[in-house]
């Protein structure tokens, strides 16, 4: 006999109760963050809601969801410490590497950028963050990080046009 909706709304409801607030728990001690703990919670009842009726062991899919959620929280923040690192390092190295303007080559048309221009660039094509992330890591607006990102396109395009 087929489950009927109500039913399905109450168990769910039911299984929220009683599981999230663990889960919640659980996650927060693997990321040592409210915030994120919640999301990647809210996210595995989400994916649990979406196969609702296929699921036979939601408890254990809850929790094998919210270990794969947290795995690519990790490796999401070592993308950021690693970009964060390299854009540091090519700053450093602009400032000690003051050469020739007339050399063409994009790394040193890169560094020749000002610091608020050359950092989005950094992440965003040599660390290959999306817009959202940079945006995140600079604490600027996704618009302003566009806006700098075009902005040192049009200056590297006009400064490729002089040494050519």
């Amino acid at each position: 006999m087929p489950r009927s909706i109500r039913s399905d709304e109450r168990e769910a409801s039911e299984l929220f109760a009683a599981l999230y607030p663990r889960l919640a728990g659980w996650c927060r001690r693997l990321v040592d963050d409210d915030g994120t703990a919640h999301e990647v919670a809210s996210e595995a009842f989400t994916r649990l809601w979406a196969r609702w009726t296929k699921v036979e062991e939601p408890r254990g899919f809850l929790y094998v969801t919210a270990a794969n959620l947290v795995r690519d929280h990790w490796r999401k923040m070592e993308r950021e410490r690693r970009a964060v690192r390299r854009a540091t390092t090519e700053e450093l190295v602009n400032d000690r590497q003051r050469t020739d303007a007339g050399d063409p080559s994009v790394r040193l048309l890169v560094q020749s950028l000002p610091p608020r221009l050359r950092t989005p660039v950094l992440l965003y094509y040599y660390a290959d963050l999306p817009v959202r992330e940079v945006s995140a890591l600079m604490g600027r607006n996704e618009g302003t990080v566009k806006a700098d990102l075009h902005a040192a396109r049009e200056l590297l395009r006009a400064k490729l046009g002089e040494s050519a």
